[in-house]
């Protein structure tokens, strides 16, 4: 009875050590799993990092962009302006730029400042200075440049808009790719879990009703031998 029972005990405690191993086997192999999934959110943090960092490079470009189409347009405007004070050597392009084109009053005070120092004391140009102040009126041109300026500010916010919506569509698409990725990661992580877990209960249940019979077995086989 005695050797029964040993035999029965060596057996529990040889399928309790199975049981342990392969409990530390998978315990390991969570274990990588887990670290692998930590290392993939860490890259994917890198990777929204990176996101924005190029997302407000390219944010900043579209606003040089609006400038760009701001100063090209009030320059377009101001064609027949250009072309009567270029008859003095002033290039009206050279003058606007980022920090005047949606400025009226100081692209008008340049100009106006540009075309007194060119013809002030100038004899040889006398007579085209003086063409250039019809009815003794210096500014003649300060509403060809409020309607420039008014047109530049416009084209400039539209083509910036443009820009960031075109932007904003690739962003987009980025985030959802990215966003798919992690939902898949998690969903196979849980499946991994579950199968886990009912892999433990059931060799746990099984270890337990192996015991049992055992028990019941060597209670018989005691009432027998009485």
């Amino acid at each position: 009875m005695k050797s029964v029972i040993q035999q029965f005990d060596d057996r529990t405690s040889q399928r309790f050590e199975e049981y342990e191993e392969r409990m530390k086997d998978k315990r390991q192999k969570r274990k990588e799993e887990r670290d692998k999934n930590i290392q993939k959110i860490i890259e994917k943090d890198k990777m929204e990092k990176t996101l924005e960092e190029k997302i407000e490079k390219v944010c900043l470009k579209c606003g040089v962009c609006g400038i760009e189409v701001g100063i090209a347009t009030v320059v377009s405007e101001l064609k027949d302006v250009a072309s009567r004070i270029l008859s003095i050597n002033i290039n009206i392009s050279e003058m606007i730029n980022a920090e005047n084109y949606r400025s009226a009053q100081s692209l008008t005070t340049s100009i106006y400042e540009e075309i007194q120092n060119v013809c002030e004391g100038n004899m040889a140009q006398e007579q085209v200075c003086n063409g250039l102040r019809p009815s003794n009126n210096p500014f003649w041109f300060k509403s060809d440049i409020l309607e420039a300026t008014r047109k530049g500010i416009d084209a400039a916010k539209d083509a910036e808009t443009a820009a960031i919506t075109a932007n904003n569509a690739t962003s987009t698409q980025l985030y959802s790719a990215i966003g798919y990725s992690v939902l898949a990661i998690l969903i196979i992580v849980l499946v991994m879990v579950i199968i886990y877990l009912f892999l433990r209960n059931y060799l746990f249940i099984f270890a337990l009703s192996t015991k049992k019979k055992m028990n019941k077995k060597c209670q018989y086989t005691k009432l027998l031998n009485q």
